[in-house]
Parts: structure tokens; sequence; C-alpha cells
């Protein structure tokens, strides 16, 4: 029988699986804003490629976290959101933005004290 460490250490090792890459967890962080369509992700995930992007969208809609819909219209319309299950994730993501705003912050605040002590 597993441990605690164990089995809490293969919960996280499953979590990073299914969200593993450079792009999924940006994707989520752009999509907890609300519904999206493709241009307007590929705009705010800076970076990213189109097929890329389209790559992790299947993925993360194959893990039931974003929802495709498509509208008949022309052209065709196609618009990203995530799913109910994909919003468990919010607080998560909401959790990395604060530790990353802090620890930029940390970060420039110890620059800062290294240039003053060059001046």
């Amino acid at each position: 029988m597993p441990d605690k460490c164990t089995s809490h250490l293969r919960a996280i090792h499953d979590t990073l699986d299914m969200l593993n890459g450079k792009w999924k967890i940006t994707i989520i962080g752009a999509l907890s804003f609300g519904k999206k369509r493709f241009m307007e992700l590929q705009r705010e995930v800076r970076g990213i490629g189109s097929k890329m992007l389209s790559k992790e969208l299947r993925d993360l809609e194959m893990n039931e976290l974003v929802k495709r819909t498509v509208y008949d219209t022309k052209p065709v319309t196609v618009e990203y959101e995530l799913t109910d299950y994909g919003k468990t994730l919010q607080s998560i993501i909401n959790e990395m933005a604060k530790w990353g705003t802090q620890h930029r912050k940390r970060i420039m605040n110890v620059i800062g004290k290294k240039e003053e002590a060059y001046v």
C-alpha cells in the first residue's frame, strides 16, 4: 500500500502529465476570462504558433477541459471555452498568477538593490 507521500506525488505527476508543455496552462488562463475564438487565443497566448495552438486545444478538449463550439455561419465561427470541469482548475491558475506577480516584484526588488550597490 503506497504511503501518503507516494500517493501525493503520484497525484501531482498525473496533474502535470495532463497539463504538460509550455502552453496548456496559459491557454486555460486565457479561457478563464471567457469564450475566445482561435485567433483571439493566438494573440493572447503570445509566441504560440497556429499548429501548436490547434494541437493543445485538441488535447485540452480530449481531456474535457475545453469545449469547442462550431457555429453555422459564413465563414464558420468556432469558439473555445472552459468546461465546468476545466473551470475547476481556475483557482490553481489564479494562485499561480498571484505567486508569479509576487515573485516578479521580489526579483525586481533584488535586481534594483544589486544595481544600487554598483552606483
